[in-house]
């Protein structure tokens, strides 16, 4: 007896592991795939799957600092993928289509939830470098420096609590993922200018969420 396709795309979301490296997201052979995948080629579907999940993965970890969380929610946007597919027109890259559902769900995941995000201070990039005291404690050779660092990120993560859900994602597309401008402006549907407004935004805002705390 077939499986039901919502079960079968389970059974090939719940390959999904955080650890791993893949190849950068590609086009190579994608309209081949999608094709295949829309008839039910499941072995298709599952190179998709192995193309994209670990960026995808990695985004929301990123955002939901829970690596049970984010597997979940990586596993929950392939299986809405494959059974939207035959509403997928093809505007965008797949990548690109996937990349919007994960943002969306996790989006609607941290407003439900009030999970509290983590984020690695070797991530975040607010300028760092023009801030002597914030260089002198990640420099500082002498015992303090972890104990410094712990309460730092502690303060971080407090800090990025109180950014807006939309000022918090720019900060983790860009800061954390590396997208450029014009891909986040893809992806959240909005210009590069309300990117970039975000953003430095975002940024202003930790700085001042620190600030007391470097004095």
């Amino acid at each position: 007896m077939t499986e039901p396709a919502s079960d079968q795309a389970a059974n090939v979301a719940e390959t999904v592991e955080p650890s791993g490296s893949v190849a950068a997201p590609g086009a190579a052979g994608e309209t081949q795939l999608l094709e295949r995948a829309r008839t039910g080629d499941l072995a298709a579907y599952d190179e998709l799957v192995r193309r994209y999940q670990e960026r995808i993965y990695a985004t929301l970890y990123h955002m939901t600092s829970n690596h049970e969380d984010a597997n979940d929610l990586t596993q929950e946007t392939f299986i809405k993928a494959y059974r939207a597919l035959q509403s997928f027109k093809g505007g965008s890259s797949f990548y690109t289509w996937v990349y919007r559902i994960a943002i969306n769900k996790t989006i609607n995941f941290l407003k439900q939830r009030k999970k509290r995000q983590a984020m690695s201070l070797n991530d975040l990039d607010f300028h760092a470098e023009n801030d002597p005291d914030l260089v002198a404690l990640v420099s500082d050779k002498t015992p303090r420096r972890a104990v410094a660092l712990t309460e730092l990120q502690k303060k971080l993560n407090e800090a990025m609590q109180k950014l807006s859900e939309q000022h918090r994602i720019v900060v983790t597309l860009h800061d954390v993922q590396g997208l450029a401008h014009e891909e986040i402006a893809e992806l959240l549907h909005c210009n590069v200018g309300t990117v970039r407004s975000r953003l430095f935004y975002a940024r202003q805002q930790l700085q001042g969420y620190l600030a007391d705390y470097l004095k």
